[in-house]
């Protein structure tokens, strides 16, 4: 197995943050829009795909603001995961004007159920993956520093 490269967006209007909302055994959880990146492919590129297959959106796509390395061998889903090595890496994003009518796009995550607007004032409550990510995001967003590489989180 090699390593897989993503793009994930966020996107944050009106101080909330746009996810995907998912559900396992313990409730609801949360992801960032995008996905794999398949050859011939740029980030950007691969983020815009993932986002109309995803969310129902066009999206402008802004500067890199988080890198996020996944060992799975390393995290509490290593055995299903342990094989997995993903770099993530994060695009701060905007829906382009007229670009969305927001609900499941043209090819959902597997085992999507819809996409919400999560306040940022409450994200830390969210199960959001990766998890370390809520605080990141929040600062971020307060204009706080914050790392570009994430290290091996989740």
């Amino acid at each position: 197995m090699g390593i897989r490269n993503s793009a994930k967006a966020i996107i944050i209007q009106d101080d909330q943050l746009l996810a995907i909302k998912k559900q396992d055994q313990e409730g609801y959880y949360y992801i960032l829009p995008g996905g794999g990146q398949e050859f011939g492919e740029t980030l950007p590129q691969t983020l815009k795909r993932e986002c109309i297959e995803e969310v129902n959106a066009a999206v402008e796509i802004g500067d890199l603001i988080f890198i996020r390395e996944y060992i799975g061998k390393n995290h509490e889903h290593y055995e299903f995961d342990s094989e997995a090595h993903r770099m993530n890496y994060m695009f701060l994003c905007s829906i382009a004007e007229g670009g969305a009518n927001l609900g499941n796009g043209t090819a959902p995550d597997e085992g999507q159920i819809g996409v919400e607007w999560l306040p940022l004032s409450e994200l830390l409550n969210y199960r959001l993956y990766p998890r370390t990510l809520r605080e990141y995001i929040i600062d971020y967003n307060e204009g706080k520093e914050a790392p570009v590489y994430l290290g091996d989180v989740n």
